[in-house]
């Protein structure tokens, strides 16, 4: 115990110094990315993306993936997800690069946070106004159509909200249906995340060493003509919650 906390403080400034360059860099990367058009821009996300996720190994920080053989390389989905911290984005956009994975995020996100602020705005995101269920739910939408029609993925965190604590939220359906009606021919992947609320745990001071972070990406679910969506909504949530359940009944490592 004594021996992690050390650890734990030891390799937490080199991290931060880490995570902060690689948010100053990729910045004007994408700026200049971003003037010869969207997908040479997203190429550079998936850098920034991958780069997020190798620097949270300064800490000692393992992954444990489990990713469906039927998930396909540059194959546009609606992911369905929770969500337990801020680095959810950079973990799941790093196992997802090739899929080009957009997200529903909070508008307030998009204003002087370096590279991720530029990302929300100009990356073709979805940023919403949590006090407005009308604009949040076009926005959603509207994301739905463009991911559909340019053949990029889409995120969407049905809780609404972060579960800091690790426990899983009910989801809220309205943004997530609203989001099937409007992409149907993207198939919707569950996928279930574990751990990542750990890192937050004291709120960066310090983030715990060796902490070990669970992501399972399950089977593509097809889409049909006349599904019922909130069927289609309940099963990618019983499977989610199904295997952090499963993860939580196993003995510890």
């Amino acid at each position: 115990r004594r021996l992690q906390q050390a650890l734990s403080w030891i390799f937490t400034p080199p991290f931060l110094v880490a995570f902060g360059l690689i948010l100053v860099v990729f910045d004007p990367l994408q700026r200049l990315a971003r003037l010869f058009g969207p997908r040479p821009h997203e190429l550079v996300v998936a850098g920034l993306q991958w780069s997020l996720l190798a620097a949270l190994r300064i800490c000692g920080t393992r992954f444990q993936v489990e990713r469906s053989p039927a998930l396909k390389r540059f194959m546009p989905y609606i992911v369905i997800a929770n969500h337990q911290s801020m680095f959810d984005v950079p973990i799941v956009g790093a196992l997802l690069l090739t899929n080009f994975p957009k997200f529903v995020a909070k508008r307030e996100l998009a204003r002087l946070i370096p590279s991720i602020s530029y990302n929300l705005r100009r990356g073709g995101n979805a940023l919403i106004d949590r006090g407005d269920r009308g604009q949040a739910l076009e926005a959603i939408a509207d994301l739905g159509r463009r991911s559909e029609r340019r053949g990029v993925s889409v995120v969407i965190y049905p809780e609404g909200t972060r579960a800091r604590g690790g426990e899983l939220k009910v989801f809220k359906p309205a943004g997530t249906l609203g989001l099937l009606e409007a992409a149907p021919r993207l198939s919707v992947v569950p996928l279930a995340i574990d751990g990542s609320w750990k890192l937050l745990r004291y709120g960066m001071r310090p983030i715990p060493f060796g902490t070990r972070v669970r992501v399972w990406i399950g089977d593509p679910l097809a889409r049909a003509d006349g599904e019922d969506r909130e069927a289609l909504l309940g099963r990618a949530e019983a499977e989610i919650r199904r295997t952090i359940e499963g993860w939580r009944e196993m003995p510890p490592a």
